[in-house]
């Protein structure tokens, strides 16, 4: 390809990046088809025993561990063998989870399900997003994170609605099976037919930034090779630079409402009374207002920065949390879980467009995939946390505040050590030395 042909930006990509959207919103129906059903229907159909919480998230810590490792293997791999093909092979893992789902004698098999999905998640969406950052212009970013992380979202929110229909319809074990087959299948068709690899644009953007640096310069961390092996990429991420580490553990601290969601949500309405679809609809509240808001949260850090939403993100979701047992009702419960909503799309997409701003495009896909294996990994500890306070309490009560807790302590570790990495509202200084 010349040169020419590596012209970045939505407007330009528009094919690409529309195509990108479609496969990260299947990626949120294969993982919101196991959201509402799932859970809900945990004891009366999978066989588990009544108040077993830490069973109940022990799907969810699975899910977790092995999306954390997937997305980080995603990205070392995907600067190896290109974006479509990690992307291929993510959706070929997902082909056994709607048989496993179907047939599943037991709660046991529900848990080896949710490994592969694990697998589907932390290779699919690592590419969905990391494709269209290497196709989009750096004042993109948060726009670019927003149309991501709405696509998917809303995918999560409309396939956890359509599955709890499907399941009166059909019944919960073949509703289940119908609907992930054909979201599994239709996204192997796209991939192979129409998605392009896009580490050919990353290449092109390291040589644009050595024969001409960007105008605003962003604030890399120094002292590091133009090529950082995986293990010095991962200390930048993790502890090494205090920016990228504030950045890591709010990440991995907000998926601990996510991991309240898929799990103890559900258990906690249909306790209170709320029949199936009602669960579906105020569960999927929270991802329509977490995905069509991040169409606006997204663009905003491009103009305000990503500090600020960041940080008011981690506070509001948090209290959103804490509303859902403050009050009763599903009005109530829709309020609130719509405020949860909304933190989070203030959050979501800004911590990972705050990752992509003070990376390198030649080591960003690893950055990325090491920010969310930390994020990922808070499925696993935050449904372990969770499961372990309602199981302690014998009160689902318990593990809203547990998260609620979390999120305000988490966003004032954010707000003590991170800093605002948009190169044009913070450049670093030609000679200084930038996230010291």
């Amino acid at each position: 390809m010349t040169a020419s042909e590596f012209t970045r930006g939505i407007r330009e990509n528009r094919t690409q990046v529309a195509h990108q959207l479609i496969q990260v919103m299947l990626v949120g129906f294969a993982i919101g088809m196991t959201r509402t059903v799932v859970p809900a229907l945990a004891e009366s159909e999978f066989g588990l025993e009544r108040g077993s919480f830490l069973l109940l998230a022990s799907f969810v810590v699975a899910f977790g561990a092995v999306k954390a490792v997937m997305n980080f293997v995603a990205g070392r791999w995907s600067e190896r063998i290109g974006r479509k093909r990690v992307l291929f092979w993510g959706w070929v893992v997902a082909l056994p989870i709607p048989v496993m789902i179907w047939y599943a004698p037991d709660w046991n098999w529900i848990v080896a399900a949710t490994v592969f999905l694990g697998v589907n998640q932390g290779l699919c969406w690592s590419m969905t997003q990391t494709a269209k950052l290497d196709i989009t212009k750096a004042e993109e970013r948060g726009l670019t994170m927003g149309l991501n992380e709405f696509a998917g979202y809303v995918g999560v929110a409309i396939a956890g609605i359509l599955t709890a229909y499907a399941a009166e319809w059909l019944g919960t074990r073949t509703g289940l099976l119908v609907f992930g087959m054909a979201v599994v299948l239709l996204a192997l068709l796209l991939t192979v037919v129409w998605v392009k690899d896009t580490l050919s644009w990353a290449k092109a953007e390291t040589a644009a930034h050595k024969a001409a640096p960007p105008k605003f310069l962003p604030r890399y961390p120094q002292g590091v090779s133009e090529h950082p092996t995986t293990g010095e990429v991962f200390a930048l991420m993790s502890w090494r630079d205090r920016r990228l580490f504030a950045i890591s553990q709010a990440g991995l601290v907000e998926k601990f409402v996510d991991a309240l969601v898929w799990t103890l949500f559900p258990v906690f309405l249909v306790g209170e009374g709320a029949s199936l679809t009602e669960v579906g609809w105020i569960v999927g509240v929270y991802g329509f207002v977490w995905g069509g808001s991040q169409l606006f949260t997204g663009r905003l850090s491009d103009h305000v920065g990503r500090f600020w939403p960041n940080l008011l993100g981690m506070w509001i979701c948090g209290a959103g949390v804490a509303m859902v047992v403050m009050g009763t009702g599903a009005l109530w419960w829709s309020v609130s879980a719509g405020v949860a909503g909304f933190g989070m799309a203030l959050l979501y997409p800004n911590l990972s467009a705050a990752v992509a701003d003070i990376t390198p495009p030649a080591w960003r896909g690893s950055a990325i995939g090491i920010y969310r294996f930390w994020r990922d990994l808070g499925y696993a500890l935050g449904a372990l946390g969770l499961g372990l306070a309602a199981s302690l309490t014998g009160a689902a009560e318990a593990a809203f505040w547990f998260v609620a807790i979390s999120m305000f302590l988490s966003g004032a570790v954010l707000l003590w050590l991170a800093e605002e990495t948009h190169p044009r509202l913070n450049p670093a200084n030609p000679r200084g030395i930038a996230g010291a």
